[in-house]
């Protein structure tokens, strides 16, 4: 098949000619999931542990049943090689499908997967070398929401954030909770390093709980560097050695200035060089041994 195939609901057809019911409460209510993944020689990353959250965000909202593990791997399978890419970024959404007008999860029966990909071209070597800026947003996470830790279609939050950062001429955005301490990115997953010390705000702080964030805390703890997973502080990022983040597309990305000041040396440190190095080596022999619970 042509490029730009998507699949939906069972059936590849062509992105451009794909069409979902505007009573589908994605659309209406943003009452959908969805996974970021990315492909690396026409093999998905941690798959698995991606449809594992995926199932597992799909029980606490209370979904209809949807299509079983085997089913998705094999959409996303069949998407990769229809569109005939190797390396790819890959979004699996899955909504809760169509239903009354009037506001009404029981009406809808029948979810709506949709698969589509694109091709990737990883970030330069350069960029990972300067690492991101950021700044501090105005947007709050709610730590007291079940839907901050669960990747929805409403995604509003994440989007005002990013528009914010770029506003500023930054990468990304640090998003606060509603108490004032450090949640997570506008779509990434946020670490600091002390006195050779591993830090990420915990879940509890309101963050999405990412699959390449626990991966990097496995890593971690097979380097021997330890790992503090508590409530932290803007201060805690202005004063730390190191920073850096994390998401599935862009894997670690060092985190070099906030609010216009260096962070550390303003440089990719060396507990950031060491996790980036041996993140590399995992994608590369191909290994999921290392079991994302959280994300």
């Amino acid at each position: 098949m042509g490029p730009d195939i998507a699949y939906l609901n069972g059936d590849l057809q062509p992105l451009a000619q794909t069409r979902i019911s505007p009573l589908d409460y994605g659309f209406l209510y943003g009452y959908g999931l969805f996974e970021t993944m990315r492909a690396y020689g026409g093999r998905v990353f941690l798959l698995d542990t991606h449809l594992e959250r995926l199932y597992h965000s799909a029980e606490a909202l209370e979904f209809p049943p949807i299509p079983s593990a085997g089913e998705l791997s094999g959409a996303v399978t069949q998407v990769l090689a229809a569109n005939g890419l190797k390396e790819a970024r890959i979004r699996l959404t899955v909504s809760l499908g169509e239903g009354d007008m009037v506001p009404n999860p029981a009406t809808c029966k029948n979810p709506s997967v949709l698969v589509t990909a694109r091709q990737y071209t990883p970030i330069s070597r350069e960029t990972y070398a300067r690492g991101y800026s950021t700044i501090l947003s105005t947007v709050r996470r709610d730590s007291a929401s079940v839907l901050s830790r669960l990747k929805t279609c409403n995604y509003l939050g994440g989007l005002l954030a990013r528009q914010e950062a770029r506003r500023a001429g930054a990468d990304e955005a640090v998003v606060l909770n509603e108490k004032g301490m450090l949640a997570e990115c506008s779509a990434s997953n946020l670490f600091l390093v002390t006195d050779d010390l591993l830090y990420t705000p915990t879940v509890e702080s309101g963050l999405l709980p990412g699959i390449t964030r626990q991966t990097v805390v496995e890593i971690a703890g097979q380097l021997g560097i330890a790992v503090k997973v508590e409530e932290l502080s803007p201060e805690a990022l202005e004063k730390a050695d190191e920073a850096f983040v994390t998401n599935s597309i862009m894997e670690i990305m060092p985190l070099t200035s906030y609010e216009g000041a260096l962070v550390g040396e303003g440089k990719p440190g060396p507990v950031t060089l060491r996790l980036m190095a041996a993140y590399s080596r995992l994608v590369a022999t191909g290994s999921t041994g290392l079991h994302a619970c959280e994300r």
